[in-house]
C-alpha cells in the first residue's frame, strides 16, 4: 500500500469517528439553517401580514375577547371557591400570560421587518435608536421625510433631545434613497400592527395584575403580578405550586441553551422568573442568587396561604415582603468600623511596699555612694587612662577630677528619711545660736570665738556667752526640773471669778 493510499484510510477513519460522536449536533445543525432561511425568506416578503400572523389569529382574537370581558364583571375575591385552578377565570389568566411571550416574539419580527425595508432610505437610524418600539415610532413620524426631525413636538416624546440632534444631523448626510408609495404605506401598516401588539399586550399585563391581586394575593405582593402569573402558569396551577419545594421553584422559567460551542459567559445556569424578576435584580450582581433562594423560600410559604384562600387582604404577603427587604438591607450594609481595643489588665497583684525605720536604714546602706556616682560617670570624647594595669579598658570616670566634690557622703533618700516639726526645727535653732566667744576647753569649740558680739544697734558690744544658756537652765529648771512646784499666776484668778 503506498503513502497516499494509507493517508486517504486514516482519514476515512477519522471522518467515521466524527460522524459517530457528532450525531446530536448533525442533527440541530440543520434546524438552525432551516430556521434561518425561513426566516430569510419570509422576510422577503411584501406585505408584514406575511410574516406576522398572530394579530390575525383566532386564540388572540378569543382571548383578548375573554379579558374585556371578564373585565367589564368586575369580579371579586369572593367569587373563587375551593381550588383556584376551577375558577374558568384562571384559565383566562394563564394564557393571557403566555400570550405576552408570543406577543414580544411578535414585535421582534415586525421590528426587524421595518428595519430592513426602511434601511433603504434611512440606514444609520437602527444605530442611532437601539430600542425597537422607539424605532418604530419614529420611522412612523419621519416616513419619507427626513426634515420633520427639526422642532417636531412628537419625535420630542419619543427620542430625547440629544438623540434628535444626532438624528437631524446624520439624516442631513445620509446616502438613503426616497421610497416608494407602496413601499410607504407596507411601513406605515407594519408600524400600527407592531403599536396595536403593544397596547395589547399592556392590557394583558394590567388585566393579569388586577385579577392575581384577588387568586394570589400574597404571592402577588411578593414578586409582582406578572411573575406570580408566569410561575403559577409553569408549576401547573396555584395548588401544584404550593406543594412545591422552594429549590424547585426558584428554577421555574429556567431555559437551557444549546451554544453548540460558542462562549457560556453570559448565559446564567439556574435561573428562572424569580431571579429576573424585580425585587431580586434591584440588588447588586453578586447578591442575587442569594436573594433568588430567599425570596423562592418565601413565595412557597405565600402560594400555601394563597392556596388555602387565607390572608385575602394580603396581611402575611406584606409581611413576608418587609422580612425580604430588611434582610436585603442588612446585606448590603457597610461593614462595622474595626474598633481598637487596649490590651487587658495584667493578672500580677499589685506588690505590698515595704516601709519603717529598718527599710529607710536598709535603703541607706546599700544607697549608690558619692565616689560611685563619679566613677560611674564619663566624658565622651576624651581619652580615658586605665586604673589598673592587669585590668585593661576599666577607668575611673569623673573621679579625681578637678569639681568632683566630696569623696565620700552618707546618701539618705529625700522622699523616706524621717521628717521633724517645724516646731522642733525653730528649737533646734535656738540652741544652736551663739552669741559671743566660749570656753573652749568645755564646749570644744574653735578657738576663735570671743565675747565680743556685733550689734546693730550699739556696734562692737561685749556680751556674756553664756548668759543665753543660763536662762535656758533656770526655765527648764523651773518648770521641767523634778524638784518644781505647781504655780499661781498673779491675776489669773481674779479674771476667773470675773467671768
Amino acid at each position: 500500500m503506498s503513502l497516499a493510499d494509507e493517508l486517504l484510510a486514516d482519514l476515512e477513519e477519522a471522518a467515521e469517528e466524527e460522524e459517530g460522536g457528532s450525531y446530536g449536533e448533525e442533527e440541530e445543525e440543520p434546524a438552525i439553517e432551516d430556521v434561518q432561511e425561513e426566516t430569510q425568506l419570509d422576510l422577503s416578503g411584501d406585505s408584514v401580514k406575511s410574516i406576522a400572523k398572530l394579530w390575525d389569529s383566532k386564540m388572540f382574537a378569543e382571548i383578548m375577547m375573554k379579558i374585556e370581558e371578564y373585565i367589564s364583571k368586575q369580579a371579586k375575591a369572593s367569587e373563587v371557591m375551593g381550588p383556584v385552578e376551577a375558577a374558568p377565570e384562571y384559565r383566562v389568566i394563564v394564557d393571557a400570560n403566555n400570550l405576552t411571550v408570543e406577543i414580544e416574539n411578535e414585535l421582534n419580527i415586525i421590528h426587524k421587518f421595518i428595519r430592513d425595508k426602511y434601511s433603504k432610505r434611512f440606514p444609520e437610524l437602527e444605530s442611532l435608536v437601539p430600542n425597537a418600539l422607539d424605532y418604530i415610532r419614529t420611522v412612523k413620524e419621519l416616513g419619507n421625510s427626513l426634515d420633520k426631525c427639526k422642532n417636531n413636538e412628537n419625535l420630542q416624546q419619543i427620542l430625547t433631545n440629544a438623540t434628535i440632534m444626532v438624528v437631524s444631523v446624520t439624516a442631513s448626510t445620509t446616502q438613503g434613497q426616497q421610497l416608494s408609495e407602496e413601499e410607504l404605506e407596507r411601513l406605515e401598516e407594519a408600524c400600527d400592527m407592531a403599536l396595536e401588539l403593544n397596547a395589547s399586550k399592556h392590557r394583558i399585563y394590567e388585566y393579569v395584575e388586577s385579577r392575581m391581586s384577588f387568586i394570589a394575593p400574597n404571592l402577588s405582593i411578593i414578586i409582582g403580578a406578572s411573575t406570580a402569573a408566569k410561575i403559577m402558569g409553569v408549576a401547573g396551577g396555584l395548588t401544584n405550586l404550593s406543594k412545591m419545594p422552594a429549590c424547585n421553584i426558584m428554577l421555574l422559567g429556567a431555559q437551557r441553551k444549546t451554544l453548540s460551542g460558542f462562549s457560556s459567559t453570559s448565559v446564567l445556569p439556574h435561573t428562572g422568573y424569580i431571579y429576573h424578576s424585580d425585587i431580586v435584580q434591584s440588588l447588586p450582581p453578586d447578591l442575587r442568587r442569594k436573594a433568588a433562594r430567599l425570596v423562592a423560600a418565601k413565595c412557597t410559604l405565600a402560594a400555601r396561604v394563597d392556596s388555602f384562600h387565607e390572608s385575602a387582604e394580603g396581611k402575611v404577603g406584606y409581611e413576608l415582603k418587609d422580612e425580604i427587604e430588611r434582610k436585603f438591607d442588612k446585606w448590603q450594609e457597610p461593614p462595622p468600623v474595626k474598633q481598637v481595643k487596649p490590651l487587658p489588665a495584667p493578672l500580677d497583684g499589685q506588690r505590698k511596699k515595704r516601709g519603717g525605720r529598718r527599710y529607710r536604714k536598709m535603703k541607706e546602706r546599700l544607697g549608690l555612694t558619692e565616689i560611685r556616682k563619679q566613677a560611674n560617670r564619663m566624658s565622651f570624647g576624651e581619652i580615658e587612662e586605665d586604673a589598673y594595669q592587669e585590668d585593661l579598658g576599666f577607668s575611673l570616670g569623673h573621679l579625681g577630677k578637678s569639681g568632683s566634690g566630696r569623696v565620700r557622703q552618707t546618701q539618705v533618700n529625700e522622699a523616706t528619711k524621717a521628717r521633724i516639726s517645724k516646731t522642733l526645727q525653730r528649737t533646734l535653732q535656738k540652741q544652736s545660736v551663739v552669741y559671743g566667744g566660749k570656753s573652749t576647753i568645755r564646749d570644744r569649740s574653735s578657738g576663735t570665738a570671743s565675747s565680743v558680739a556685733f550689734t546693730p544697734l550699739q556696734g562692737l558690744e561685749i556680751v556674756n556667752p553664756q548668759a543665753a544658756e543660763k536662762k535656758v537652765a533656770e526655765a527648764n529648771q523651773k518648770y521641767f526640773s523634778s524638784m518644781a512646784e505647781f504655780l499661781k499666776v498673779k491675776g489669773e484668778k481674779s479674771g476667773i471669778m470675773s467671768t
